[in-house]
């Protein structure tokens, strides 16, 4: 008895496609292909019948219009005169800009309490468990309301400082805390600035190198090198040889009080602030999770073992157990960084010109360009996501166990 799949191979029909398992999975993926196309040309037409029955046309000449209204925190030229495209890109950077900051703190603050979650310290690890639990069972929307809150409330206005000494007013005569936010010293870069900083990135680099030849040598022969120290020393000495070499063409413009508010310097708006920590917090506490079950995945004979060999319990932790965590920390932190990208558009709540506030706010708002508006919105998600799953993926194929 012969079956559709015991036919002479030159032999082919039609039944086949369906019945046989070598040709069966590649047509239902074109059927779900065709029906997929076919309900979006539906909606797209229909989309478009709409709008020429309402006299409308999708267009994005408006993004050439002046803007016609201020931000108050940008990171490129812009002046209400400005377009609605420059305009959207300042909403672009701003986003950008709150989700690294957020991405990198709430990293930290995860990995810390999720490493002192499991400490031998009751009052540490009750601590750790107090923080996870309160932080993330709480919305972020809440947590963005109550520091800006505590920051425009709890923190004096610059006018306050009238008639008080300099010292008063600076936090080692270079930050100013007040309602409006942060005032830090802004670098003055001067010529030949940008050699102190390649320097500078360059070093990075180097520290990077230097620990992953390190612990290759460690593998490799048993070798132990020193890690700390070395580490410092790569990170700072080029950068300061560098900057002295090159006659200190890097400056810092510290914030002063003039009139009624602080002139000079670099503003941290009170939006940043408040949206940047309240992300970190609570997306730190499901990062948290993630690392401690990371690190209870890892076989409790693996620390024993490199305890055996006399390595101390920063050693333990830092050169056996994390690089073996990290596969099952980073899939599910690649979520937390595209949670925090997405949650960055409750900016608009505390007054942050992210791109959600800009386009999707107040250009949608005055042009009337709902569907031009809410497209573009969703294209950036859509590319900014990917692009971090991107990233992240390739490192997690470099951190997998590697075979031989």
């Amino acid at each position: 008895m012969t079956t559709l799949t015991d036919a002479p191979k030159g032999e082919f029909r039609l039944s086949m496609l369906l019945y046989d398992t070598r040709y069966r999975a590649m047509t239902m993926q074109a059927i779900a292909l065709i029906l997929l196309v076919a309900a979006f040309w539906y909606l797209g037409s229909n989309l478009a019948a709409n709008l020429r029955a309402a006299g409308l046309n999708i267009s994005y000449e408006f993004l050439g219009s002046p803007a016609g209204y201020d931000i108050n925190q940008t990171l490129i030229s812009y002046t209400s005169q400005s377009s609605n495209l420059q305009a959207a890109w300042v909403g672009i950077l701003n986003t950008l800009l709150v989700a690294f900051l957020a991405c990198i703190t709430a990293t930290i603050f995860g990995v810390l309490a999720g490493v002192l979650r499991l400490s031998k310290n009751w009052l540490v690890r009750k601590l750790m468990s107090f923080y996870v639990e309160i932080f993330r069972n709480i919305p972020v929307l809440i947590w963005i309301l109550i520091i800006y809150t505590i920051m425009t409330v709890s923190m004096p206005a610059p006018n306050a400082f009238r008639g008080e000494t300099p010292s008063s007013t600076l936090f080692m005569d270079a930050v100013a805390f007040t309602n409006r936010g942060v005032y830090i010293p802004a670098p003055v870069w001067g010529p030949g600035s940008m050699v102190v900083v390649a320097t500078f990135l360059l070093s990075i680099i180097g520290v990077f190198a230097y620990r992953r030849y390190a612990t290759k040598l460690l593998f490799d022969t048993g070798r132990l090198l020193p890690m700390l120290w070395p580490s410092i020393a790569i990170f700072f000495v080029p950068t300061i040889l560098m900057y002295f070499i090159m006659g200190s063409p890097i400056g810092l413009d510290y914030p002063a009080l003039k009139g009624f508010n602080f002139q000079g310097g670099l503003q941290i708006g009170a939006p940043l602030i408040a949206l940047w920590f309240a992300l970190s917090i609570y997306t730190g506490a499901f990062i948290a999770e993630n690392v401690r079950a990371g690190i209870q995945a890892v076989s409790r004979g693996q620390t024993e073992a490199a305890s055996a060999l006399g390595l101390r319990p920063g050693r333990v932790m830092n050169l056996v157990v994390l690089p073996q965590a990290l596969r099952v920390i980073i899939p599910p932190l690649i979520s937390q960084y595209l949670n925090i990208t997405k949650n960055s558009s409750l900016a608009i709540l505390v007054g942050y010109a992210d791109i959600t506030a800009t386009l999707g706010g107040i250009t949608l708002n005055q042009t009337g360009r709902a569907i031009e508006c809410v497209l573009l919105l969703m294209l950036f998600y859509l590319i900014i996501s990917l692009s971090i799953s991107l990233v992240m993926n390739v490192y997690n194929n470099a951190t997998k166990l590697k075979e031989r």
